[in-house]
């Protein structure tokens, strides 16, 4: 579990999980919304998945984003 607190937080820490996770052996990983997105040969294969599914989320106007 991931307990740093981030920019802007006070009080409380709230429980984070990892983004990705393994089944067999391929990678995932998942969105705050609960899309589950792979499978992905390596876990950097995952994280650089990740990487391009934030960018393209950013490009899309502000009332189509998800966070």
């Amino acid at each position: 579990m991931n307990t740093q607190v981030r920019s802007g937080e006070e009080g409380r820490i709230p429980f984070r999980s990892s983004r990705f996770f393994c089944v067999g052996s391929k990678w995932y990983f998942t969105t705050r919304e609960g899309f589950d997105s792979g499978p992905f040969a390596s876990r950097e294969r995952a994280e650089i998945g990740l990487k391009r599914f934030l960018h393209v989320v950013k490009m899309l106007p502000e009332e189509h984003q998800v966070h």
